[in-house]
């Protein structure tokens, strides 16, 4: 076993390292072994093999126990097959169909996919969405970014979901954390925030929709009291008021990405 990679890099992302790669491949380990290391996928770490321009040396050494008959591969290819799908349908290693696939110049859906997608990026008239294959998603739908690549849209709209719950946790924390009349702190998504006067609200703490920054969210959280779902709801309608409650200083506390 080679020597550790630095502590801090997380083992799923080592990968994508290309020193680190390349050291795992020169020791001699197998891209199936790399990947139960780092838990990802065969295919994924063969992408950053390729990326790299890195070799296997276990991909020679499979080739020379037998070959794959070009029409069974051609077969398979039409079929929609993966390679990892491919390995299993034929019961060989995955690199091995990775050699006779550059050997008689084929290439998995999947792969004409991320090579049609790499070039679309240098055509300004090419679509600013497309089919792609992520690592998470699977076959799904990539949105062009304005610095010139592709990512998962599902993966984005995850992100930005994460991040607005970050959001909503630190200024609920910064609010008090319970509602200011019945205590209630259990969920933070049953908590409200309401404008204590109304007329000086300028957007709705949703956290929903369009994306503040985090110094206008803060801004107009410390307009707000906190309140639970069925204690908003009686303010709402009359049958309850909330205390006297004057604006809250605003914290620098940055919000992560």
């Amino acid at each position: 076993m080679t020597p550790a990679f630095p502590s801090g890099i997380r083992t799923s992302v080592r990968v994508m390292e290309r020193a680190w790669l390349k050291r795992e491949l020169d020791a001699g380990r197998s891209i199936e072994s790399i990947a139960r290391e780092v838990g990802k996928d065969p295919s994924t770490v063969s992408y950053w093999v390729n990326k790299h321009a890195l070799i296997s040396s276990h991909a020679e050494k499979h080739a020379a126990r037998g070959g794959i008959e070009r029409e069974e591969l051609e077969r398979l290819v039409g079929q929609g097959f993966t390679v990892r799908a491919i390995a299993e349908e034929l019961q060989v290693s995955f690199s091995s169909v990775q050699h006779w696939l550059r050997r008689y110049d084929l290439a998995t859906v999947r792969a004409r996919r991320s090579r049609s997608m790499q070039a679309s990026l240098e055509d300004p008239t090419a679509p600013a969405v497309t089919t792609g294959e992520c690592p998470r998603h699977g076959t799904t739908t990539f949105g062009r970014r304005p610095e010139g690549s592709w990512r998962c849209l599902r993966c984005r709209s995850a992100h930005v979901a994460a991040r607005r719950r970050r959001i909503k946790q630190i200024l609920v924390a910064e609010a008090g954390g319970v509602c200011v009349l019945c205590g209630y702190d259990r969920t933070v998504g049953a908590l409200h925030f309401h404008h204590v006067d109304p007329s000086a609200k300028e957007f709705h703490l949703s956290f929903a929709g369009a994306t503040r920054s985090i110094a206008s969210s803060r801004a107009e959280a410390a307009k707000c009291v906190l309140l639970c779902a069925n204690c908003h709801a009686e303010v709402e309608n009359g049958a309850a008021n909330i205390p006297n409650a004057a604006p809250r200083e605003t914290s620098g506390v940055a919000i992560p990405g």
